[in-house]
Parts: structure tokens; sequence; C-alpha cells
């Protein structure tokens, strides 16, 4: 089993749950996350005032996945996510040794 994580841009999180569903991914964690990268933040005016931005709103997705199917979830959300533009984010994966269903005790791949 594998962890993926994505941080995407907000207002890709809609098509991206969309094409994930349609490959049969159901289970998905969604996470408000601020943070920057090369993009590095901006400066915005507010009420007069400039001020900059360092932290920028992204969205964090985490999906566990038998191994057979990280590659088509990680080609989805790169593919969807992708604007070409500078911000566009990151994705993770990382193995996971152990998944526990806590409501029945399940173990392994069937708890996912």
């Amino acid at each position: 089993m594998k962890k993926i994580e994505a941080i995407i841009k907000p207002f890709k999180l809609e098509d991206v749950k969309d094409e994930l569903n349609k490959i049969g991914i159901k289970g998905i964690t969604v996470v408000e996350v601020k943070g920057f990268g090369r993009q590095k933040g901006h400066t915005e005016l507010y009420r007069g005032a400039e001020y900059i931005v360092d932290f920028l709103p992204k969205i964090k997705l985490e999906i566990v996945v038998d191994e057979d199917l990280v590659e088509q979830v990680v080609e989805v959300i790169e593919e969807t996510a992708r604007t070409g533009k500078i911000g566009d984010g990151k994705i993770f994966v990382t193995p996971v040794e152990e998944v526990i269903r806590i409501r029945t005790g399940e173990r392994g791949p069937g708890a996912i």
C-alpha cells in the first residue's frame, strides 16, 4: 500500500475529486493548508496598505491505495491539477506499513 499526498491549488479540488472518483477512488482526506515553494508569495493591497502574503492557501489531498493503483492516481492528479503556471503543487508517494479500520478492526488493503 502507498500513501499519495498532493498539494494543489484550491480551485482544482473539485476537478481532481471528480476525476479520481471516475477511476474508483472513494476515500480522500482533504486539508486546507498554507505554504510556499518557488512561488514565494506575493504582495497585496488592503485598505491602501501594501502587505506581503508569504504563505499561500493550498489544498492537501491524502489518499491511501493498493500499489497497483498508484501510477494511475498520480497521473490523474498530475494531469487534472496542472495549470502550467508556477505554484501548481507537488505529489509525494510514501509506503504505508499498515491500515486498520477502527470500526471493525479489519487490517491491510481491505481496510482502505
